[in-house]
């Protein structure tokens, strides 16, 4: 059972290229906007600003990931050397899907402490910086590449807050998760999902509140809401999802959703356009 790899049948990364070679001034990202953000620090000196929080002075080659729109500054002038490779980046499903919500607001991560992604990022930045044809298409798909490397370490990491990736790295209420997450039609109990996990009833219920931070049908009905919002936006029919994600009826499915976002789904999809 692939954890993530039904995750991202779910909720596909998308990265579009916008910046290599020498960056010197500022650049502002305003959590308005509706991607996230990739920055990688190649070589020289880098001035992070994350929203209201300190100023991150950074002088080796780092990752700095936004998974969802967080307002972000960076500056460099002509004496740090500055090199740097940037890709917006979006999850199917807009900014508030599952996986993308389950992540941190962002990451600051140094290069050589993330020797997994080593391979890839050699490939970005011989094309980032050799200046071959095709080179932004490839570079895309390269930056893609790398989120999902680095979404599998983060997945493999002990220390995270309570919350679906933590529940991912659990290695018995990880097969609870992924079942709910490749069956979402299926009216699973919390008696089937406790002894996927083997676990008793009482020791699993528990377990899971405590790392995934709900209680297992609670996220059960995260989940399929999320997927209903994908589908939503994808102009999907309200019945056909419905009956997707596990609900006898459109009504019983804004019954769930109404629950969840205080919104019925047609509104929900109106105040998302």
């Amino acid at each position: 059972m692939d954890r993530l790899s039904t995750l991202l049948s779910h909720f596909g990364v998308n990265a579009g290229t916008f910046h290599s070679g020498t960056f010197c001034g500022i650049s502002a990202y305003g959590g308005e906007q509706t991607c996230g953000h990739v920055h990688l620090l190649q070589a020289g000196e880098l001035l992070l600003k994350p929203g209201n929080e300190p100023q991150i002075t950074l002088n080796q080659p780092t990752l700095i990931f936004f998974p969802r729109p967080f307002a972000h500054r960076l500056f460099a002038d002509e004496a740090m050397g500055t090199q740097l490779v940037c890709a917006s980046l979006t999850f199917d499903g807009g900014a508030g899907n599952a996986l993308a919500a389950a992540l941190p607001d962002y990451l600051v991560l140094k290069l050589a402490d993330i020797p997994e992604l080593g391979s890839t990022l050699e490939w970005l930045f011989k094309e980032a910086f050799d200046g071959h044809c095709g080179r932004e298409a490839v570079m895309d798909r390269l930056f893609e590449l790398l989120v999902i490397l680095l979404l599998r370490h983060i997945i493999s990491s002990r220390d995270q807050r309570p919350g679906m990736m933590a529940g991912l790295a659990d290695p018995r209420l990880s097969r609870a998760l992924s079942l709910m997450h490749e069956q979402p039609a299926k009216a699973w109990s919390v008696a089937e999902l406790a002894a996927v996990a083997n676990l008793s009833r009482a020791g699993f219920a528990e377990q899971f509140r405590r790392v995934v931070g709900q209680t297992p049908l609670d996220y059960l009905l995260s989940w399929r809401v999320s997927l209903a919002q994908k589908r939503l936006r994808e102009g999907r029919p309200i019945a056909l999802i419905a009956e997707e994600v596990g609900y006898e009826s459109p009504s019983a499915l804004a019954r769930a959703f109404r629950r969840k976002t205080g919104l019925s789904p047609r509104d929900w999809k109106a105040s998302a356009s």
